[in-house]
């Protein structure tokens, strides 16, 4: 194979790419930002100052929630599902890049065969056996006129950007789940230690009951209600035991472990509920970019620019394709004439496809692809108008719960007092003992809802950072798509 043939098959092919780089703009809508009407500026009652979003947690001044946190994300199997579907949306891009070029084989072939005697192209007297070898390059290239191969690649780049969001989404959700499940915890702690103490508190007023019983002093009623009372008590301490059994058990599921740990979960525990509530930091100013940080939403706008793309992948194909095949090569009958100049073989061929008629198919796969733009459209409006519902609702819950606990608060105070006054006045024989009970009762279920306020203001924190996209950086979708 003469160096000038070889030069002549390599130029034949770079002239076709060349050619095919230099066509007509990829066909198609080129890509646009749906127009939406979104607030200006987000406001927060908040007073943190410098809040870290990446790592808003720590705002909690809490190490074991931090070690919880981690472990979560190391043994997460949705964030590995996540992970290896970036690496096939990377994979899908990498097979797509490969259209641009040509594609060259190597091709080897010895065949022997046997002629029949009685054919008319025979010729008498003549060996109806023949070998025949070859070795041949041969490369063969479409030229991308109509972008139908640009529009492939940028919707394979927005697919692996969106999922590279996609487990953002993943990732902030799990932040959210785990330090919601700790908080869940921590109050089931606070309730059981509430629960202790106020069955404490009724075991010795049925023994003080049982002594002015058996003095004469109260009647059964007093006692049976000292009794009732003490039970009603004692439920709640193993109904909260056996809630707190199972916030363990879920909370070990989140953190990945394995089933002989969520059967027997250990758990550490670090700051009491009344620390979390009073370390939590409510950011001050609050990002107006949530269309940038939220993952689902990037991830959503993502889908959108790749069914925007498969449009005009779609619309190429009523336009003409052409492809050139070439082959270069060796073909004799024996082996060691193989590489002798003569066996020298070429060709080169170029193939225009115009389509005529499909039946409407091409038509089909067009609208196919309009329906799902407008599907991927209507996802980005959906997911871009529950990202302001979620900043919405969490800033109001944090405002609210704030009030809500401080009202609580002086309700507690002024029941103390009650409670204080009942007592007294059943010693000094003005009321019943049904009233000092009442009155212990709505102190203890006043302490116990405080708790659960405290509990849910926590979780309007997180939900706060959640619905601004904490814990997750946007960068990584960046460095995605310079890879």
């Amino acid at each position: 194979m003469s160096k000038r043939t070889v030069k002549s098959f390599a130029i034949t092919l770079i002239a076709a790419c060349a050619l095919s780089a230099c066509g007509i703009a990829p066909i198609g809508p080129n890509y646009q930002r749906p127009a939406l009407d979104l607030p200006t500026s987000l406001t927060s009652t908040g007073t943190a100052a410098n809040v870290d979003w990446l790592v808003w947690w720590k705002g909690f001044n809490d190490p074991v929630l931090d070690g919880l946190l981690q472990e979560a994300a190391a043994n997460s199997q949705d964030l590995a599902l996540a992970t290896a579907r970036i690496a096939e949306a990377r994979a899908t891009l990498d097979q797509n890049a490969s259209n641009f070029y040509p594609t060259v084989d190597l091709n080897a072939s010895a065949t022997r065969r046997r002629a029949s005697e009685n054919a008319a192209s025979f010729n008498p007297g003549g060996n109806p056996y023949s070998n025949d070898r070859q070795l041949a390059l041969s490369a063969s290239y479409e030229l991308d006129f109509w972008g139908k191969y640009a529009r492939a690649d940028e919707a394979a780049k927005a697919r692996l950007l969106a999922q590279t969001a996609s487990r953002g989404t993943v990732l902030t959700t799990l932040y959210a789940n785990v330090a919601q499940s700790y908080f869940a915890l921590r109050a089931l702690d606070a309730q059981l230690v509430l629960a202790e103490q106020t069955q404490a508190t009724r075991t010795e007023n049925l023994r003080l009951q049982n002594r002015r019983f058996g003095a004469g002093v109260i009647g059964e009623m007093d006692l049976r209600q000292a009794e009732s009372e003490a039970a009603g008590i004692q439920a709640t301490l193993q109904q909260t035991q056996q809630a707190r059994r199972n916030a363990e058990s879920a909370l070990a599921v989140l953190l990945g472990r394995k089933p002989s740990d969520i059967v027997n979960p250990v758990l550490l525990r670090g700051a009491d509920l009344g620390t979390l509530y009073a370390a939590q930091a409510i950011p001050a100013d609050l990002p107006s970019d949530v269309l940038a940080r939220r993952p689902d939403v990037v991830a959503a706008e993502q889908s959108l620019i790749a069914a925007n793309a498969d449009i005009g992948q779609a619309r190429a194909a009523y336009f003409p394709k052409l492809s050139l095949t070439a082959g270069l090569g060796y073909q004799s009958r024996e082996l060691k004439d193989l590489f002798d100049p003569a066996s020298l073989l070429w060709n080169l061929v170029g193939n225009l496809t115009q389509p005529i008629f499909r039946a409407g198919a091409i038509d089909a796969v067009v609208a196919a692809s309009n329906a799902r733009q407008q599907q991927a459209l209507a996802s980005y409006t959906q997911t871009v108008q529950n990202a302001f519902r979620d900043v919405h609702d969490a800033l109001n819950n944090v405002a609210a719960g704030r009030e809500i606990t401080a009202t609580s608060a002086q309700r507690i105070a002024a029941l103390r007092s009650t409670l204080r006054l009942a007592d007294l006045r059943y010693k000094n024989g003005y009321s019943s003992y049904l009233e000092v009970l009442n009155a212990q009762r709505d102190l203890a279920q006043a302490e116990s809802g405080l708790i659960d306020i405290q509990r849910s203001q926590l979780n309007a924190v997180v939900s706060l950072y959640k619905a601004l996209g904490g814990g997750w950086d946007a960068s990584s979708v960046t460095a995605q798509a310079t890879k």
